[in-house]
C-alpha cells in the first residue's frame, strides 16, 4: 500500500441499521486511523447535539446514530449526517494530549493474572519484562463491547499479541486484565472469556449505582499502573468513584 493510499480517508457508508438507527462504516477491520476517525466524527456530532439525537455508539471502524423516529424520519436524518461528513476531517484537532487519561491500577501474576508466566515464556519473554511492556504501553479505548463496561483497547505492542486461548475458561473474575490477540481489555464483571489473564485491577469498569456507569469512555486513553496485593486489597476498602 503506498503512502498516499494510506492517508486518503475511504468514503463513508450509510446503512439502515433500524427505523430508528444508521450505521455509518468508515472503513474495515482494525486500524487505529480509522478508530480516530470514528471517535472525531462522534465528537462532532455529539457537539451539535440535535433534540432527536437519542445516542452514538462508535465502534472500531463504524459509528451507530440512533434517533427519535417520532421526531424526524430517517432521510433527514440522513441528509443531516452527509452534510456533517462532508465537512474537513482535521485530524490535527484529535491531538492526544485534549483526551482523558485514566490510570487503571493491575495487580499482575499470581491468582490475579493465572496466564501471565505461560504467557510470557511464549513470547519469549520473563514476567517481569512483559509486565513491564504491558504497562508501558499507552492505551485508546477504541470502543466499548462484549459486555457493559468492556474497553476494547487498541495500542498494544505487536510484539505482545497472543492468541486467544484454545477452550475459554467458564469463568473469568471481573477485573481481569487480559490479552486477545493484537488487543488488551478489561473484563467489567464475572463470565466467561478466552483471553490471556495478565493481572486484575479493584477498580469496578461498570457500575449501575454511578452517574455515568462505564468507567471508561471510547476515545479515552489508558494508562496500566503495576500494584502489588497489598495495595490491590486497600483499594478494593475504598469507595469506587469515577475518574475526573
Amino acid at each position: 500500500m503506498s503512502a498516499a493510499t494510506a492517508s486518503a480517508p475511504s468514503a463513508i457508508v450509510f446503512e439502515a441499521l433500524a427505523d430508528d438507527a444508521w450505521l455509518l462504516r468508515l472503513g474495515d477491520g482494525i486500524d487505529d486511523a480509522v478508530n480516530a476517525r470514528v471517535h472525531r466524527l462522534t465528537a462532532r456530532l455529539r457537539a451539535q447535539a440535535p433534540p432527536w439525537l437519542r445516542d452514538l455508539v462508535p465502534a472500531y471502524a463504524s459509528l451507530a446514530l440512533f434517533f427519535d423516529e417520532n421526531a424526524i424520519d430517517a432521510l433527514a436524518v440522513k441528509s443531516w449526517l452527509t452534510a456533517q461528513c462532508a465537512q474537513p476531517d482535521d485530524d490535527a484537532s484529535d491531538t492526544q494530549a485534549t483526551r482523558r487519561i485514566v490510570e487503571i491500577p493491575v495487580a499482575y501474576g499470581g491468582g490475579y493474572g493465572p496466564d501471565l508466566d505461560s504467557a510470557a515464556a511464549e513470547l519469549g519473554l520473563s514476567a517481569h519484562d512483559l509486565i513491564a511492556r504491558h504497562s508501558g504501553g499507552d492505551y485508546t479505548v477504541a470502543m466499548i463491547g462484549f459486555a457493559p463496561g468492556f474497553p476494547y483497547l487498541s495500542g498494544l505492542d505487536p510484539a505482545l499479541a497472543l492468541p486467544r486461548l484454545a477452550t475459554p475458561r467458564t469463568d473469568v473474575a471481573a477485573g481481569s486484565v487480559a490479552i486477545g490477540g493484537a488487543q488488551t481489555g478489561i473484563y467489567p464483571r464475572p463470565g466467561p472469556g478466552g483471553w490471556r489473564l495478565l493481572g486484575r485491577t479493584p477498580l469496578a469498569l461498570f457500575d449501575v449505582s454511578r452517574a455515568e456507569p462505564s468507567l471508561l469512555q471510547p476515545g479515552d486513553r489508558v494508562r496500566f499502573v503495576a500494584i502489588d496485593a497489598a495495595e490491590f486489597a486497600e483499594r478494593t476498602r475504598l469507595p469506587a468513584q469515577t475518574p475526573a
